[in-house]
């Protein structure tokens, strides 16, 4: 059957011109398949109904899912990290982070937990971030640029502690008007969050087209790096490395009683016109 020509993001890296993008924080959404086709490439399956607008994953052992649904709320979030079952943590993203952040969480879902768990604010302070803690142990940094902020807090009336990271634009009237923002609960294993805030402090640029990013006032935009074939063989090479990673865990897990298992046809690599 012949495919009718579509117009449509997912012919993405071929339909427009790349620019480098700095700050990555502030260069908005760009492309999903950054963060689910990986989890697809680690051998994580796809449980989302064809037609209704959603992307449903889960890990090999069901112990972690991925939900990524539009919500037409101006705050409400896009995409839902949880681990199960009931009484597990869970992470939630607006739909205007960029992938490359949310991807530095959910690529740390892929590895083996350290063996101890890091801290999280060197990471920031090392960028440049203020970082401050009050008596009630509630603890805060700041980005240079005074509107990305990530916190670790407890509401007044509550000990129950909770991560969240955004960037809030002021409006000029005493308000703020939020960007994108994520959140965490207490009990989200620190290796994700230190890969969270890995991603959020990388200095290296991201690839936007000129029109797709909100705020063109607050990024550089340079027409170079990577393009088209360029960009789709960086992310064929990223999917197929996290696939060798995924099998070779795998392998050092299985019991030595059985022999390792051949990688499923959810560990391989999308086809090549996907970014």
């Amino acid at each position: 059957m012949t495919r009718p020509y579509i117009a449509s993001k997912a012919d993405d890296p071929w339909s427009r011109i790349w620019f480098d993008t700095t700050p990555r924080h502030l260069a908005g959404p760009g492309d999903p398949r950054h963060v689910t086709q990986a989890l697809r490439a680690g051998g994580w399956k796809n449980f989302g109904d064809p037609d209704f607008p959603h992307v449903v994953l889960a890990s090999p052992d069901y112990r972690h899912t991925l939900v990524l649904e539009p919500t037409p709320e101006t705050y409400g979030s896009w995409w839902h990290i949880s681990s199960t079952p009931w009484g597990g943590w869970h992470a939630s993203f607006g739909g205007d982070t960029p992938a490359e952040i949310i991807a530095g969480f959910t690529d740390a879902l892929l590895h083996p937990p350290p063996e101890t768990e890091p801290d999280i604010w060197p990471v920031l302070q090392a960028a440049g971030w203020t970082y401050e803690r009050d008596e009630r142990g509630n603890e805060h940094a700041r980005h240079p640029d005074g509107i990305t902020t990530m916190e670790r807090s407890a509401t007044l009336t509550s000990d129950h502690f909770a991560w969240t990271a955004e960037v809030a634009l002021p409006t000029g009237l005493g308000g703020h008007n939020r960007l994108w923002h994520a959140y965490f609960d207490d009990r989200t294993p620190r290796h994700l969050l230190a890969g969270f805030a890995a991603a959020l402090t990388d200095p290296a640029p991201v690839s936007r087209g000129h029109y797709d990013v909100p705020h063109s006032h607050l990024v550089t935009q340079v027409e170079r790096g990577a393009q088209g074939d360029q960009l789709a063989a960086a992310h064929d090479a990223r999917l197929k490395a996290i696939g060798t990673a995924a099998r070779k865990a795998r392998r050092t897990s299985a019991p030595t009683t059985r022999p390792a298992s051949a990688p499923g046809a959810e560990a391989t690599a999308p086809a090549a016109r996907s970014r």
